[in-house]
């Protein structure tokens, strides 16, 4: 993949620290944005690629920890701290939230850099993860409220006679509901159709024996 097809945004209200990171990312090929305060990068339109976010944690407007904060209940790029004044409980606190790394400055290019390509690689996996579950939704959609029903059935490992009977349906109604589900949701195999209930946390609540969900689904393999 071209770096070109990648981004990296800095926000460091210090004006030599913001060219001096825009200049090497540049030079390694990188698409930059830079920014002197967290209110400019969320003002600035986001263009739709893998992306990386190095953010200072001293800024004029918001300490950078509660910036993390702020952006966790969104989509967001990962992120990598950057700053003078570190300690252990910030670095902590930044890594349980989820950042990539926590740099001191100044920062060696080399640890940067490893950082930045660590921040983008995660930001393609979660990107691949959140189009996929929009596809599985989509297919979701596509059922009927009686085939939602016979779905967390179906998934649970219970026999067409069993689940028929939970509805109170006939088993061929049952088996019609469950061709046009696999259908729906282009599940190859009843293992498929686990796997994908499992992503979307379709809740099990019944199985073949006693047991918990997890151990019917199991078996059902």
């Amino acid at each position: 993949m071209n770096p070109r097809d990648e981004i990296v945004f800095v926000v460091d209200d210090d004006a030599r620290v913001r060219e001096a990171l825009g200049e090497l990312l540049e030079s390694l090929g990188w698409r930059t944005e830079t920014f002197a305060a967290a209110a400019d990068y969320l003002a600035c339109p986001k263009p739709d690629l893998p992306a990386c976010l190095i953010l200072d944690v001293e800024l004029p407007d918001v300490n950078g920890l509660e910036f993390q904060k702020q952006l966790s209940s969104d989509a967001h790029p990962p992120i990598v701290f950057i700053t003078g004044h570190g300690d252990i409980p910030s670095s902590v606190r930044a890594i349980q939230g989820g950042a990539v790394d926590f740099l001191a400055k100044p920062v060696g290019e080399v640890y940067l850099i490893a950082a930045v390509r660590a921040a983008i690689r995660r930001d393609r996996e979660q990107r691949t993860t959140r189009a996929e579950l929009a596809e599985l939704m989509r297919r979701l959609s596509a059922l009927t409220p009686r085939e939602r029903e016979v779905l967390p059935l179906v998934v649970s490992g219970l026999l067409n006679k069993q689940a028929a009977a939970e509805l109170g349906i006939s088993e061929i109604t049952l088996e019609i509901h469950r061709s046009k589900i696999m259908h729906k949701m282009e599940a190859a195999s009843l293992a498929d159709l686990v796997r994908i209930a499992e992503k979307l946390r379709i809740p099990v609540t019944h199985s073949r024996r006693s047991g918990s969900s997890r151990e019917c689904t199991t078996r059902s393999l």
